[in-house]
């Protein structure tokens, strides 16, 4: 879907406090010099709207998250979303006392932007299937991206997968264990999965295509 595009949201994107404008210059040091804490690092890739990684941050104010979006306008969306929650909630609107932040850019240059084993838990949410063959090193499941994962992550850090596209699942179901990756967590209906479903977060996809009576699947992995 074509997103249109929100005049000003280039310029507020580039001003924002909440958006790392020249990330490659905390790779190894996010932590100390971004976030001023020890605290585990959280990185939503392909975050959308945002919902997820805004209320994770709300609800789990000891841990820092990093949400990755390519798109200017969804994500200056997301940015004032998260202001607007901010206030409403009382709490400090300047980014230092913040444990959330976004980068605009191309996930592909996750390496170039953190260091080996910097990241905690990588969370990919109802990512693009990109059902042509074509273009399977686009998803973000696709051999390309895990290699990128299994740089950043630390040795015991896991990605998490949701999506509603069957598709996509089945085949990042394949693609995992080719990889070196072990899926230690399955299910094909989220939301009748007590134990897999138990504090999950809906993305706004999520409820749309769950509203709609959609089955949503789910994978967790580790490395092999």
């Amino acid at each position: 879907m074509r997103i249109r595009h929100i005049k000003g949201s280039d310029e507020a994107v580039a001003a924002s406090q909440y958006v790392i404008q020249e990330p490659e210059k905390f790779r190894g040091n996010w932590k100390k010099e971004v976030f001023g804490n020890d605290a585990e690092l959280f990185l939503e890739v392909g975050m959308g709207m945002g919902t997820f990684i805004r209320e994770n941050s709300f609800l789990h104010p000891d841990k820092d998250y990093i949400g990755f979006e390519l798109n200017t306008t969804v994500l200056y969306k997301s940015m004032k979303r998260y202001e607007k929650e901010l206030t409403e909630r009382g709490m400090s609107l300047d980014a230092k006392d913040c444990n959330l932040r976004f980068i605009r850019n191309d996930a592909r240059l996750l390496c170039d932007y953190f260091a080996d084993g910097e990241v905690d838990r990588i969370y990919l949410n109802f990512s693009d299937p990109w059902p042509k063959d074509k273009n399977e090193n686009k998803r973000l499941t696709s051999p390309q991206f895990l290699k990128l994962y299994d740089r950043i992550l630390k040795k015991d850090g896991v990605i998490e997968f949701k999506t509603d596209n069957r598709g996509l699942f089945d085949y990042s179901v394949e693609t995992l264990p080719a990889n070196n990756w072990a899926i230690k967590a399955i299910t094909y209906d989220l939301h009748n999965d007590a134990v897999m479903n138990e504090g999950n977060i809906m993305t706004e996809y999520e409820a749309k295509f769950s509203a709609k009576g959609n089955p949503i699947f789910k994978l967790i992995a580790e490395r092999a």
